[in-house]
């Protein structure tokens, strides 16, 4: 899951940041509504932790413009305590959730949960797929019920296929939803992690299949057709 921070606070913004990263999560921040919206328009994310009180454009009108352009990214609204108008307007906006600070990590990470789940369509932190089974809250899986051992940016790509099972991803889109901007990473690298995947998922049954020209997708094989 891709999150960006919408903060004007730079060590707030670059403490969530952290404490999201170590949650498993892709993060990135600016620091006011302006910088969202080029970031916004020039790359996807999957949700929004947008601060209210922003310095020119507020949280709110940035909340209202995105709506208006039915933008069905996740958002939750960072509010002052005291802010009870700001809080209920969020939501009437279209806000999916809100959290006032100060707030502890654990509940932010509660709530981020909360919200990935419900993109997913999910009600709990456990995903199946097949054989594999992962707990996103845990950051563990299994296959056949024995642990997996995933790396981080291994357990990265899965998740991304997981959250698009058997739809076909380009390498490109790959590095945009596991790649932060500080980091880099070449489409080549991204064959050399699904290269190893692979070995661990296709004595399974699961085959992350090359589309000529196109990417890859993840696929669950028939049951006749899994390995002996």
């Amino acid at each position: 899951m891709r999150i960006l921070i919408v903060e004007d606070d730079p060590l707030l913004a670059d403490g969530v940041a952290q404490l999201l990263r170590g949650a498993g999560y892709t993060a990135d921040y600016v620091g006011s509504a302006e910088q969202a919206e080029s970031a916004l328009a020039a790359e996807s994310f999957d949700l929004l932790v947008l601060d209210i009180g922003l310095p020119g454009m507020d949280g709110l009108e940035l909340l209202s413009r995105l709506r208006a352009r039915h933008k069905a990214i996740g958002v939750l609204m960072l509010t002052a305590r005291d802010a009870l108008n700001e809080r209920v307007r969020g939501l009437n906006l279209g806000a999916d959730d809100y959290l006032t600070k100060p707030f502890a990590a654990v509940e932010l990470l509660a709530r981020v949960g909360a919200l990935a789940r419900r993109s997913r369509g999910q009600s709990s932190l456990r995903r199946e797929f097949g054989p594999l089974s992962i707990d996103d809250e845990a950051h563990r899986a299994w296959l056949h019920g024995q642990p997996l051992d995933l790396p981080q940016r291994e357990w990265a790509i899965l998740g991304f296929f997981l959250d698009h099972p058997e739809k076909v991803l380009s390498k490109e889109r790959i590095v945009a939803a596991v790649c932060r901007w500080d980091q880099d990473m070449s489409v080549n690298a991204v064959e050399v992690y699904v290269s190893r995947l692979r070995t661990k998922l296709e004595p399974a049954g699961i085959r992350i299949r090359t589309i000529r020209g196109l990417g890859y997708m993840l696929e669950d094989l028939p049951h006749d057709a899994k390995p002996a």
